[in-house]
């Protein structure tokens, strides 16, 4: 079992912390429970900004956020790092890669993690963008390739080393190629004189006839007009069938060889195993309007992770947006506290605050209500909009200044080729312990 105080108090058990997890982790403190926190990592990433660390825009440390800061002043709110394994719903308990641990309500808010449909091909080589660590990885790459072409011995390889594909033509995908067009025009003519950037081709591919899907036509207009405009070559209605011998391969028969394949077209749920009939499309734990995962009386799922039907506005369920994990965490939170009290929980309904996506320097696009512009108040709305959301006030800080540094000199000075290992002896402990939890 895993080691938490006794108490009184009811335990909610909370696996995932991302925005979900997070906002119901703040707003049960100092209430009624005992709170325990348990992520795969040790502290909340910022979603929105990764393309900013893969783009060396941006360190890690700047959208990260110790979990272990945030409950240090909370004594009845405790985290632990470790995986779900295994859920009990009969026993109220959990197996986690560390140990069990048992529960009066159980909260899943684990996300989402990358959707390679199936192919396998895909999901062995291609670099995916769904936390920090794909960020570090990415930037790794990206910068690996540029230092590989200066020095390589054919035309063929230096055409595959400075060709980037980048597949998925949603919000992140956007704003990733309008980060690497930028420091195409601003940051690698200086860094590498010897480099021709007219070499280095940027390719956005997006299956759907448009990008930015989800926004209305007309930022998805501006926002391909804007990237053409920076250099990026946007194809659509294409789907990408295979990548093998570094060239990825597309619907119609035509390849574009490359060895920077950005794959950030689709997600499904983070999986659980929980039975098949409780899940819906992508793999989302189906929930009622309370965020009771169906059948049980005291498992509830927020966020990206759960699909829930009954909201007449959205019948096939919420976007999987931060806005929409946070008003989810915020009811639950506040419905807790009432069935404590023994009155009526309230049902879920989405407000929508807007949605936007920068492209760029002076770039961006905004929708709220019945507004919608682009341009640079756009772009001022987006910085200040993620800057508010932030945690910490040295992280706030962190980002503002190298926004401005980044703006007033066009430049960046990120751009480091870093890889973590890890001792073989911590390597060897952790598949032990592993070993041992799950034999218990």
């Amino acid at each position: 079992m895993i080691n938490l105080p006794q108490t009184d108090k009811k335990r909610v058990v909370i696996v995932g912390g991302g925005f979900a997890g997070l906002k119901l982790t703040r707003e049960l403190e100092r209430s009624d429970f005992q709170v325990t926190l348990i992520d795969k990592n040790n502290y909340h990433q910022f979603l929105p900004l990764i393309y900013q660390v893969a783009s060396a825009g941006l360190e890690p440390s700047a959208i990260a956020f110790s979990f272990r800061r945030l409950v240090r002043k909370n004594r009845d709110c405790f985290f632990r790092m470790a995986e779900l394994r295994h859920i009990y719903p009969e026993r109220n308990m959990i197996q986690t890669s560390i140990g069990k641990v048992g529960y009066d309500y159980l909260v899943l808010a684990a996300g989402t993690v990358t959707n390679f449909y199936g192919n396998s091909d895909v999901e062995e080589t291609a670099i995916p963008m769904k936390n920090v660590s794909d960020a570090m990885g990415l930037r790794n790459a990206l910068l690996s390739n540029f230092e590989r072409a200066m020095t390589c011995s054919t035309a063929e390889e230096r055409r595959e080393l400075l060709n980037i594909v980048i597949v998925g033509g949603g919000a992140t995908g956007v704003e990733i190629a309008g980060a690497l067009a930028e420091m195409k025009r601003f940051v690698l003519p200086h860094d590498y004189p010897e480099m021709f950037c007219d070499e280095l081709q940027i390719f956005l591919i997006e299956g759907q006839d448009r990008v930015l899907a989800g926004m209305d036509k007309r930022s998805s207009v501006e926002a391909e007009r804007s990237l053409k405009r920076m250099g990026v070559k946007v194809i659509l209605g294409q789907q990408v069938k295979d990548y093998r011998d570094h060239a990825v391969t597309l619907a119609d028969g035509s390849s574009i060889p490359t060895q920077s394949f950005i794959w950030v077209c689709g997600v499904k749920a983070a999986p659980t195993d929980l039975p098949s009939n409780l899940l819906g499309r992508g793999g989302r734990i189906q929930v009622d309007a309370f965020n009771r995962v169906q059948g049980s009386d005291n498992i509830f799922c927020i966020g990206d992770q759960c699909l829930m039907t009954a909201d007449p506005a959205y019948p096939g369920g919420h976007p999987q947006l931060a806005q929409v994990a946070i008003q989810q965490a915020r009811l639950l939170a506040a419905n807790l506290k009432r069935m404590a009290k023994g009155e009526e929980m309230r049902p879920f309904g989405y407000k929508n605050h807007g949605v936007m996506a920068t492209i760029g320097r002076n770039r961006a696009v905004a929708e709220v209500g019945r507004f919608k512009w682009h341009g640079w108040g756009a772009w001022v709305t987006w910085l200040t909009v993620h800057l508010m959301f932030i945690l910490g006030v040295r992280n706030k800080a962190l980002v503002f200044f190298n926004w401005l540094w980044n703006y007033i000199t066009y430049d960046s000075s990120i751009r480091l080729i870093l890889y973590a290992h890890k001792a073989k002896v911590v390597i060897e402990r952790e598949e032990r312990e592993a070993k041992e939890h799950l034999g218990k």
